[in-house]
């Protein structure tokens, strides 16, 4: 019964998860575009207010007409709005998921006994380190090098220099697709707490000093402005990590450290070509092109490399259920069986075999998902065993 009620938490948390998700990365694709389209402004009163940019835009059968000042207005608006709670939920109810979906059964879900055969307490310790040391360094290296004349591109080196270490040590610690998730939500935590430390409260520094008739200091609006690019490149990796989960391909591979990092650099590139795209067509930078291939090369590279060798042809046969049953006693039984019923399934009875016969293809076979981390050892004999019982109808008579 505990595991059907972490399942329908699970459910509701990503619900929630993705939905928050979207309306952070949403708001934060926006502004990234916005800054990078804004032209000067043409009209003599916007430029006596102090606006530096402006964009005309339609959507949804209107105009809209944003503009941008230099610092701050002169004068603060009754109503201003602000964009952190769709940080802030993302990141809870991403961590609770985290919390839910791998915390909750360590040693089921982060555990590879062949990798680190831990304690349940002792990889939670260390996996919830990742998400704090990563961003206490990450934010060191923004203090140090950001502010120094080409500061951006040596903070970019090692900071991506910092998460190639973190991809390797993850890899080589907890099971494959946990470690994906894990250097995901590392980012996330990251992105989240630069939101949290320095955008938002630059952002009231600004507000209270305009309250106080005061000059604001434009430092924080650089400060603000560097951590939210550093943000929207973080975008894509964090996703691809988060999706990686559903295809065993990228985190099963021997190096799947080094398969995490190619295409989180894919990712990265693209989103770079995408967020110069919008200065190239005003004419304000050089074509940014060669990112996207850059991005594209590196995809097809990895894609290239963990191609399957040509399976050797096996002659069929008809494999009944007192073939496969004793398989099924030895690798699934432990998570599937009497006493517990891991996402509602059971096969220890023919009927249950019947009924999740498509499941098991699926994940055991096709996915090879499971078991878990191969916790219970399955041989890819015995993955074949069951893909000829499946492919000859899947009888259990």
């Amino acid at each position: 019964m505990e595991s059907y009620y972490l399942d329908w938490a699970n459910l509701l948390l990503r619900w929630t998860h993705v939905i928050t998700a979207i309306a952070w990365i949403g708001s934060s694709f926006y502004f990234v575009f916005l800054d990078s389209s804004l032209t000067p402004p043409v009209d003599a009163d916007l430029k006596q207010q102090g606006v530096t940019g402006e964009l005309w835009a339609v959507h949804g059968g209107g105009f809209y007409h944003p503009v941008k000042f230099n610092v701050s207005p002169r004068e603060l608006p009754v109503h201003l709005h602000w964009f952190y709670w769709e940080s802030y939920t993302t990141w809870l109810t991403g961590f609770a998921l985290f919390t839910v979906s791998y915390l909750w059964s360590a040693s089921t879900y982060l555990i590879d006994k062949s990798l680190m055969d831990w304690a349940p307490s002792t990889a939670i310790a260390v996996a919830l380190s990742f998400l704090a040391l990563f961003w206490l360094l990450y934010d060191r290296i923004c203090r140090i090098f950001g502010q120094r004349a080409h500061g951006d591109g040596i903070v970019g080196v090692l900071v991506f220099m910092l998460v190639c270490v973190a991809s390797w040590v993850a890899c080589h610690w907890f099971a494959g697709r946990a470690a994906f998730l894990l250097v995901g939500a590392m980012l996330a935590t990251t992105m989240s707490a630069n939101v949290f430390f320095w955008i938002i409260p630059g952002q009231k520094k600004v507000v209270a000093a305009l309250k106080a008739g005061q000059t604001p200091d434009p430092m924080h609006g650089k400060r603000g402005k560097q951590r939210s690019v550093h943000n929207t490149y973080f975008t894509l990796p964090v996703l691809f990590a988060m999706l990686s989960g559903h295809y065993s391909f990228t985190f099963s591979h021997p190096q799947n450290w080094l398969v995490l990092i190619l295409m989180m650099f894919a990712g990265a590139a693209i989103r770079q070509f995408f967020v110069m795209r919008h200065s190239y067509l005003l004419g304000r930078s050089g074509n940014p092109l060669g990112y996207a291939l850059w991005g594209i090369a590196a995809l097809l590279g990895v894609m290239v490399w963990l191609a399957p060798a040509p399976s050797k042809a096996v002659a069929a046969r008809q494999v009944g259920y007192q073939e496969l049953q004793p398989v099924l006693q030895r690798r699934c039984y432990l998570c599937h069986g009497e006493q517990v019923q891991m996402k509602n399934v059971r096969l220890d009875s023919r009927q249950g075999v019947k009924a999740y016969a498509q499941y098991m293809y699926q994940q055991a076979v096709v996915l090879k998902l499971m078991p878990m981390n191969n916790a219970t050892g399955i041989t890819e004999d015995e993955r074949l065993l069951i893909k000829q019982w499946f492919e000859g109808g899947a009888k259990t008579d």
